[in-house]
């Protein structure tokens, strides 16, 4: 999937950007190659302690890192109250002018994605937008408790290549109800033993956190640098 032209971006006008639109942003450490655009689940912001761990291991690896908060979770910042996510067609919308935005400033391989729910909505648009790729760390298959409902039509003719990297035992899409859905070609998951929505392994796995999140980012950079 790699790009013949690295990622590249013009420096100053896109610092500007970024500092314009409160986003964050996690430069590759060398040269780039590729820009993932990594949004957040539904209630974590942008900067919790797992997505600060996530965009720092893919930015040690050589992927730009541009993370951005839905509205909801931006007013959440403003005024501390807590409240539900956006309906679908609101965080969609955010979604377009955040990648509209960020294409015209970034040349080179570019990638949506997130957490949870956050690649679930990146996952809904990739096609449309026309991404290079698709990341979804801990998709929320179905709604918890509620696995005879799934999320899944959609996967079924996804043409973006996927990544989907997802606990065993995850209570949003553990792996023996997700191995019976029909997926698309182009989507592959990565499994991480007894790991939970967080990639959180059991500790009678074996693992630990460290080696999943690490796992995890490697999983990401390797199917990036294709």
């Amino acid at each position: 999937m790699t790009k013949q032209h690295k990622a590249s971006i013009d420096g100053d006008q896109w610092a500007q950007c970024v500092r314009e639109h409160g986003w964050l942003w996690n430069a590759a450490a060398g040269p780039a190659s590729a820009t993932l655009i990594l949004a957040h689940g539904a209630g974590a912001p942008m900067d919790s302690a797992w997505m600060n761990d996530m965009a720092g291991r893919l930015a040690a690896h050589g992927i730009n890192v541009l993370r951005f908060e839905f509205p909801y979770m931006a007013q959440r910042r403003v005024d501390g109250g807590r409240r539900p996510p956006n309906p679908a067609p609101k965080l969609l919308e955010c979604w377009r002018e955040v990648y509209a935005v960020v294409r015209r400033h970034v040349t080179g391989q570019l990638a949506v994605g997130g957490k949870s729910m956050g690649g679930r909505m990146a996952s809904l648009l990739a096609d449309e937008l026309g991404a290079d790729a698709l990341v979804c760390l801990g998709y929320p298959f179905y709604a918890a408790g509620k696995p005879e409902k799934p999320r899944v039509e959609h996967l079924a003719t996804l043409k973006t290549p996927t990544l989907i990297v997802q606990g065993e035992r995850d209570a949003l899409g553990n792996r023996e109800t997700v191995e019976g859905y029909e997926l698309s070609a182009q989507i592959e998951v990565f499994w991480l033993a007894a790991g939970d929505h967080d990639l959180k392994p059991l500790k009678v796995s074996g693992f630990t956190h460290e080696q999943h999140l690490a796992a995890a980012a490697q999983a990401v950079v390797s199917f990036l640098h294709r």
